[in-house]
């Protein structure tokens, strides 16, 4: 039997060395032009948080989970071969990598990514849950316009983040993340659909929604990430290129944040009472600032 790896709340292996000074922790901090661009356009791209030998090993680990007969399928949250309607055009999304391979796992202890995360949260860095997103090349899938939080209001207040990291080059033409800048400042808006129609959000917005509505495409090479608030609507198109896109995505909150139902959050994880904490075997502390980035 596969080992179940969201028993362990610490990395297993040294692909993401943590720091050993204070002053190689402080390496990691965003400037302060970086958090003043997040807090204004609500997204920051282009921070840089993986190596070339760390990238190889999550596309390793990604080609096995990315088998519908893998070993660890059991362990996904949620498993989409295709969440798309359309068979030609494919887009693989699952949530749960982090409790099957070392590689997955230990990235949420990475220490490029914490010490952003927790600038842009404002505190302690908790886990909320992972997701893989995969384009093949030639007919890959859209992402439709969302906010990610309409998904999440079983946990209360907002105060979330995602971080989106690519494994590939990702461009207009495969595939990236598109924005819409300040849109983390609208209200919450109902769930249209995260796959098959690129444009359904448009039913829910308003006249001055839609005249702010100018995406921006933002690309990254591979390695680097783009972070959002929980409340930014983003997208992604089609991929007609011969490269395939493939991303990882870590969601986080801010410690502090509570359950607002009494059912398990996620598939196979244990409940916590409306009201209490998040916390636990399946959502664990990731980072505190305190020592570190005073």
């Amino acid at each position: 039997m596969i080992d179940d790896l969201s028993t362990r709340h610490k990395p297993l292996g040294a692909l993401f060395q943590s720091p050993e000074t204070l002053e190689d922790w402080r390496k990691y901090r965003l400037s302060a032009d970086q958090v003043e661009f997040y807090r204004e356009n609500g997204y920051l791209p282009g921070v840089r948080i993986l190596n070339d030998d760390q990238i190889e090993s999550l596309r390793a680990d990604l080609a096995e989970l990315a088998n519908p007969e893998c070993p660890g399928r059991s362990l996904f949250y949620e498993y989409n071969s295709n969440e798309a309607e359309d068979p030609a055009r494919v887009l693989f999304h699952a949530l749960g990598a982090w409790r099957i391979t070392p590689a997955f796992h230990d990235i949420l202890w990475h220490p490029a990514f914490l010490v952003p995360a927790s600038q842009l949260l404002g505190g302690a860095v908790r886990f909320w849950h992972d997701q893989l997103f995969c384009k093949p090349a030639k007919h890959g899938g859209v992402v439709a316009w969302h906010q990610d939080y309409s998904y999440w209001t079983r946990t209360k207040p907002l105060a979330h983040l995602t971080c989106w990291i690519g494994l590939d080059d990702s461009t207009a033409e495969n595939g990236c993340l598109h924005y819409i800048p300040g849109s983390h400042r609208w209200p919450l808006l109902p769930i249209t659909g995260l796959a098959n129609n690129m444009h359904s959000i448009q039913s829910v917005l308003t006249d001055e929604q839609k005249a702010l509505f100018k995406p921006v495409p933002v690309e990254l090479k591979k390695g680097e990430c783009s972070f959002h608030h929980g409340l930014t609507v983003h997208g992604s198109y089609e991929n007609d290129s011969e490269r395939p896109r493939r991303a990882t995505v870590i969601n986080v909150f801010k410690d502090g944040v509570v359950s607002d139902k009494n059912e398990p959050m996620l598939e196979g994880t244990d409940a916590i009472p409306q009201g209490e904490p998040m916390g636990g075997r399946f959502y664990p502390l990731l980072f505190s600032p305190e020592g570190v980035l005073d």
